[in-house]
């Protein structure tokens, strides 16, 4: 988790690594073996959580098929409020001694000619030997790496994008807002997001979620889910109105929602912490006519997302590459699992 965030130098067209990377490194080195590879496809697992018996959902108005307008959208690309996107990109490796965490955090802002990039670098190594952490500064203890790893990503993630975002902008983030057992860091950001005047976009592309169809009497049974709901209710172009969710247990986790359509493919879902709608709800259906405009703008039927998420992903991508990960690993001193031996490259 960053601590010392605010004594970073830090402009656009850079590169932030974290001060404690070169450490950890060298820590890492010191415990004397070495990984063979590493696997580029690990990305954290923030999959949406159904809360059976602790949700309420309910549709603004009456549930309909709303068209968007592409040359709307246009317009809004080209207003004087900054739009910006994030993506990361994460690198995992399982050793004897514990496992390491590599990720590269990417925000670009869009001007009118170009997307001005900054990415942000952590590695993180988290062990059970309590001997390790005692010759170390920045290893740490931890009996449940894949959880501590989500916590500090994600805090990793807040600190960066609220000092990175300009304000009164449009911020774009891959991932949901509500999702996995960490999602409670992002609920209890958004009010910061919303002191810099910053309105933040959550896209979900993959979702086996029933929020809907198990909520409204007249589509509980009838899909598999709520993409396979919307697939159906929708046409190309096109995309419902907005629901609300509220978990009775805990009324601060809330969003308000709605599934897109962008092509003949499997919708999006596009969703807000429930108080940014009601901040910014005359502002709504301007930005979903963004969305689409910049699905169109990208134009990938494969993997259809909004144009800056996925210039934010090449982003990330690349900068993890400029640390030469695989050379700094076969550097360090690090006995591989055995699955990190078979299935690492």
């Amino acid at each position: 988790m960053i601590t010392d965030f605010d004594e970073l130098a830090f402009d656009f067209n850079k590169l932030i690594i974290d001060p404690r990377f070169d450490e950890t490194v060298r820590e890492v080195s010191e415990l004397n073996v070495s990984f063979p590879g590493y696997n580029t496809n690990f990305r954290p697992t923030l999959d949406d959580l159904v809360f059976e018996s602790a949700e309420l959902v309910m549709p603004i108005g009456k549930i309909n098929r709303v068209a968007l307008n592409p040359k709307k959208g246009t317009k809004v690309s080209k207003n004087s409020v900054p739009i910006c996107a994030y993506d990361e990109s994460i690198i995992k490796f399982q050793s004897l001694e514990g496992s390491a965490f590599f990720t590269s955090h990417s925000m670009v802002v869009s001007d009118k000619s170009d997307y001005i990039p900054v990415s942000y670098i952590t590695f993180y190594f988290y062990t059970r030997s309590s001997e390790i952490v005692k010759r170390s500064k920045h290893i740490r203890f931890s009996y449940e790496p894949e959880m501590d790893s989500k916590k500090d990503y994600i805090k990793d993630r807040i600190a960066f994008l609220q000092k990175a975002v300009p304000r009164k902008s449009i911020l774009l983030i891959d991932g949901p807002l509500i999702g996995g057992d960490v999602y409670t860091f992002m609920i209890r950001s958004i009010k910061k997001f919303h002191e810099k005047d910053v309105i933040p976009i959550f896209f979900v592309k993959n979702s086996l979620s029933n929020l809907v169809t198990d909520n409204v009497k007249e589509l509980r049974g009838r899909y598999n889910s709520d993409m396979h709901w919307s697939y159906n209710f929708l046409d190309a172009g096109q995309r419902t109105s907005f629901f609300t969710y509220r978990d009775r247990v805990n009324p601060d986790n809330a969003k308000v929602f709605c599934y897109l359509k962008g092509f003949d493919l499997s919708p999006q879902r596009v969703e807000m912490h429930i108080d940014t709608f009601s901040k910014y709800e005359t502002a709504m259906a301007d930005i979903m006519d963004l969305v689409y405009y910049l699905l169109l703008v990208q134009g990938n039927k494969f993997n259809p997302q909004v144009r800056p998420i996925a210039i934010a992903e090449m982003y990330a991508r690349g900068t993890i590459k400029l640390i030469n990960v695989h050379k700094l690993i076969k550097e360090v001193g690090i006995m591989p699992t055995m699955n990190q031996t078979r299935f690492g490259r």
